[in-house]
């Protein structure tokens, strides 16, 4: 038997599909959509500890830094992923 191979998408396409309210978190690996969980329980405490220090220090050295509360970081054409902590430089228009 010959199985069908998923259709690939871009982050692009990722992105203008990506749900706006879910119970999962969501990677784009190659070209495929894949269903990660939330962090939860220890993961999420150690990940928020370690968002509140670091936002801490950017704070009280002024540096043009924020940490978003959600995000996902698109590291090729077709791959990109929600990563649990990200410092990002703060643009000024």
């Amino acid at each position: 038997m010959v199985q069908a191979l998923p259709q690939q998408i871009t982050f692009d396409q990722f992105i203008d599909w990506y749900p706006e309210s879910s119970e999962c978190r969501y990677e784009l690996r190659r070209g495929v959509i894949v269903e990660m969980p939330k962090p939860k329980g220890k993961h999420s405490r150690v990940a928020g500890d370690l968002a509140f220090t670091l936002g801490s220090v950017i704070r009280q050295a002024n540096l043009p830094y924020f940490i978003p509360k959600e995000c996902v970081i698109k590291t090729a054409e077709d791959t990109g992923f929600e990563p649990d902590i990200a410092v990002a430089k703060t643009v000024r228009t």
